[in-house]
This record gives structure tokens, C-alpha cells and sequence, in this order.
């Protein structure tokens, strides 16, 4: 049997309108784990969705390959949001009534976050959020299990190079439909090198225009621009920002992912990256040697990049919890968030390790990319 196939039997088991892209599995496996995704897979973060799924698909299948007859075989049920809360919370309220173990790589923090109290009361838990977003990352929450560090994170690293570059003139460009606790991570992280924000600009990630919001930035006579929003924005308001021939210096977040790096190659600007993953051409890493392997075996058009590499992640880690809450009974929610919460994995060059909190790494790389698109530094 091919170890990717649509999944046409056992129509009971999905709640309507649930698409199960594929199956990972293995020749008379005895039992079935569901995963949801809720992934923008339309509108401006299309190819950040597309990244994240193909990323968790790559471990699924290539964890079908070396399981033993005895293991279970690994359901991704995906639906899209199109980045928009409402979809995304309505996704998840059907993935909690079809049966899913646990929600995979929401990839909206935004959406995400709307999405917390029917995650709560349904106690199902939500592991690896492709976001830093800080308002999915509080004390008080008992679901949510990070495999990449948070904003909070990112910025500290960043703002490093503020400091060291002597800026004071700072812009900040964000979603504005994402937690205010992330302004506060900025501000936070820029005032304890002491420098204060000269501007903050809100954004709406499908807009189709962001005019506004550059000749804002070009106004307010900037020695640097800190984004964090997904890809097309900043694409968008570097290039009219060029056009004007503003000189300063660009720093995005993991956010705008692999999709930015694409999109900027040969356009001849430069742009300091903060990244929560190794790099994906650090073959030396037995996790990105395996990685790259893996999403070659998935096939298709995916091509190896940062996203699909925290994807990827999430899958692995997946894998190992509901494999570590399957020994000894059948699987639960509950189970699974306790082999969650007990997890410490080496993946070999990126460690996973919840036990005492919700996050399981605070991993943070700067890149640079230089003006022919080649990621330096």
C-alpha cells in the first residue's frame, strides 16, 4: 500500500466539512492517530500554511516507514482559514467534536489566540503554534506547547543589533489583530537597551495595499523598520520604501518565514532575519540531514526552507508524544498532554523539552540577507 493516499474510508470518523489530506500509515496498523490543522492555506499567507502542513506531512510519513507493524499510523486533518480568526475558530470547534488527539501548528497566533477558551474548555492541547505571538504564551494557560521560542525572544535578539548599530530612530510594523502583549515584548526589549519606539504601525495581513502604512514609516525619518507580520507586507512596504530610497535597515521576524526569503532573492536589498529553527542548509545536523530527506521522500513541489522545517518539528514531536502515551493504554487526550508535558527529545541538533513549562526551546538565530538573497551571518 502507498504510504500517501487520500483518505477514502471510515467517513464516520470525521466531522463535516474536515478534509483529511492524507494518511501515514503502515499495513494492518491496529490504531489510528488524528491530528487537526487549522493552516491558512488562502489569502496572503497561503505559502506560510502550505509550509507548516508539508513539514508536519514529511514526519508523519517518513514515521510510517520505520514503525514496526505494532505502531500507529498518523492522520493530519486539515481545514482552511485563510488567517481569519472566526474560520480558524470554527475549525477548531469541529476538529474538538471529530475525535482529533490534539491540534497541530494553528498557523495564525492570531487566530490561535481567539481560539483559546473552547481549546481550554475542551482540555485538548495545542502543540506547536507556527507563531511567537505572546498571547498564546501565558502563565495561565494549560494547553498551548511551544517547539519554537516566542516573540519575546526574537526581539531581545534583535534589538542586540539595534543597540550595536546605535539606532534611536525605531519603527515597528505589526498585525493588528494579534495580542497587544506583543508591542509590549517590543517595547520591552527596546527600552532595556534603552531606546524608545519612534513609531508603531498596525497592519491588516490580508490588505491589499500597505501605501499607507510605508509613506507612515517614510514620514517618520527611521534609521530602522522591525517587522512582525507575515511575508507579503513587508515585501510589499520594503519595495515602496526603496522606491523612495530610504537608506535604513530592515529587520523581520520568523513570521514572515521562508516565503520572505523567496520573495526578496535578486531584488538587491538587505534584511537582518530572526529565525527560531537551524538553518535548513546545516547538513552537518543529523535533524536537517533527516529533514531534508524526509520532504524529499513527501514529494510534490515542497522545497526545503525554514517553514516546512518548524513544521517538520512539530510532526516530529507529534510522533514521539503519541508514540510515548500509546505504552501502557490506548490514547487520550489526556494521555497525550501528559507524555507531552513529561517530553525531552534530542532531535539531533534541536531540543524539545517541556518538562516544568510550556516551552520546549528558546532557540533563536540571526541571519542576514544579503543583496543577492543569499542568507549570511
Amino acid at each position: 500500500m502507498k504510504r500517501r493516499r487520500l483518505l477514502l474510508a471510515a467517513p464516520a470518523l470525521m466531522a463535516p466539512g474536515i478534509h483529511c489530506a492524507w494518511a501515514a500509515e503502515l499495513p494492518s496498523a491496529p490504531s489510528v492517530v488524528k491530528f487537526g490543522l487549522s493552516a491558512s492555506l488562502t489569502g496572503g499567507q497561503a505559502a506560510y500554511g502550505k509550509d507548516i502542513s508539508d513539514g508536519i506531512l514529511a514526519a508523519f510519513t517518513a514515521a510510517a516507514k520505520v514503525a514496526s507493524d505494532k505502531g500507529p499510523r498518523f492522520e493530519l486533518m486539515t481545514l482552511d482559514d485563510g488567517g481569519d480568526r472566526e474560520k480558524c475558530k470554527a475549525n477548531v470547534k469541529s476538529f474538538i467534536g471529530s475525535g482529533v488527539s490534539a491540534l497541530l501548528g494553528l498557523t495564525s497566533g492570531a487566530a490561535a489566540e481567539a481560539s483559546l477558551p473552547m481549546i481550554e474548555e475542551a482540555q485538548i492541547a495545542l502543540l506547536g503554534t507556527a507563531s511567537g505571538n505572546m498571547g498564546i504564551r501565558g502563565d495561565k494557560l494549560t494547553m498551548p506547547y511551544h517547539v519554537r521560542a516566542g516573540y519575546d525572544s526574537e526581539y531581545k535578539q534583535m534589538v542586540r543589533y539595534v543597540k550595536d548599530f546605535g539606532f534611536q530612530r525605531v519603527g515597528y510594523v505589526y498585525l493588528k489583530d494579534t495580542s497587544p502583549a506583543n508591542q509590549a515584548a517590543m517595547t520591552a526589549a527596546l527600552e532595556a537597551v534603552g531606546v524608545k519606539l519612534t513609531i508603531s504601525v498596525p497592519l491588516d495581513r490580508n490588505s491589499k495595499s500597505f501605501v499607507a502604512e510605508a509613506d507612515a514609516l517614510l514620514a517618520a525619518n527611521l534609521a530602522c523598520v522591525l517587522f512582525t507580520t507575515n511575508a507579503a507586507p513587508v515585501e510589499a512596504i520594503i519595495a515602496r520604501m526603496s522606491t523612495a530610497k530610504y537608506a535604513g535597515t530592515y529587520f523581520a521576524s520568523s513570521f514572515a518565514g521562508q516565503s520572505l526569503i523567496n520573495a526578496m532573492a535578486g531584488k538587491g536589498i538587505s534584511i537582518i532575519l530572526s529565525q527560531v529553527v537551524p538553518r535548513p542548509n546545516a547538513v552537518a545536523l543529523p535533524i536537517i540531514k533527516r529533514f531534508r530527506e524526509d520532504l524529499a521522500a513527501l514529494g510534490g513541489d515542497a522545497k526545503i526552507g525554514y517553514t516546512n522545517l518548524e513544521g517538520y518539528i512539530v510532526g516530529r514531536v507529534a510522533v514521539e508524544a503519541a508514540r510515548a502515551a500509546l505504552i501502557g493504554g490506548p490514547l487520550t487526550r489526556a494521555r497525550f498532554k501528559s507524555a507531552l508535558s513529561d517530553l525531552n527529545l534530542d532531535l539531533g541538533g534541536y531540543r524539545v523539552r517541556f518538562a516544568g513549562g510550556k516551552s520546549g526551546s528558546s532557540f533563536v538565530d540571526i541571519v542576514a540577507l544579503d543583496r543577492s538573497g543569499r542568507i549570511i551571518g
